[in-house]
């Protein structure tokens, strides 16, 4: 009987499917904004005990590759268990972690905190923006997404380039790249899952959440070059 209701109903099927996605996307926003606890947890702890202050040049970049992609590989073999969302949260702890050697670097500007809160305003705006259109944006971007990861591949390889190199001006143009970049990736991820091609909250959450680490990250980074402020 049910069956032959949603058959003869057109519009239950997609209110269901509205409904699904409306949850994923709520649960999604929740666990989103639980992972910011751990990072600023992690980065705070970073700052508080310099623990990641040796993990310079090549050495930090095999830590945090190789936990990152650790982390990224048990989150996606338990995102359908219970276990999902604690390797998640371990995850952004883990993140904080490793961005807590940027953000003491910042402190140690006279303006630092001022510049770190910057970052983090600016961050929450764009994010703001981009679940704004995602909202009203009715054209499909799924095809955004091979261009998107051309540019992520590009990023990620010119900034384990500039690891070695030292650049300022290397740091400077791989950072705004990052912002363009992830930016247009949180439009793409948010509009996946309002469009019901994201169905994991889990997935979801882990997407949105490195793309607003990286573009974070690199806000950051800019402030500090162009606005730190010695003593």
């Amino acid at each position: 009987m049910t069956n032959r209701i949603q058959s003869i109903n057109p519009g239950y099927g997609s209110g269901a499917m509205m409904q699904e996605r409306n949850k994923v996307l709520r649960n999604t926003y929740w666990l989103l904004a639980m992972s910011l606890v751990p990072t600023v947890l992690g980065a705070w702890l970073g700052v508080a005990t310099g623990i990641t202050q040796s993990l310079s040049g090549g050495i930090g970049l095999v830590v945090f590759l190789g936990g990152a992609f650790g982390f990224m590989y048990a989150i996606e073999k338990t995102k359908n268990s219970a276990a999902g969302v604690p390797v998640l949260l371990g995850f952004t702890f883990f993140m904080g972690l490793m961005l807590s050697r940027m953000i003491a670097m910042v402190l140690g500007f006279k303006n630092g905190p001022d510049l770190i809160m910057t970052a983090f305003g600016g961050t929450a705006g764009v994010f703001l923006v981009m679940a704004s259109l995602s909202s009203v944006i009715k054209r499909d971007l799924s095809g955004m997404g091979k261009w998107l990861f051309v540019g992520a591949l590009a990023i990620v390889v010119g900034g384990v380039i500039n690891v070695f190199v030292g650049s300022t001006a290397g740091m400077m143009a791989i950072s705004v790249a990052a912002i363009g970049v992830f930016s247009a990736y949180m439009l793409y991820d948010l509009k996946r899952i309002v469009d019901g091609g994201e169905t994991n909250y889990i997935s979801a959450t882990l997407a949105l959440y490195l793309d607003i680490i990286n573009v974070f990250q690199s806000l950051l980074a800019l402030l500090g070059i162009f606005g730190g402020e010695r003593d």
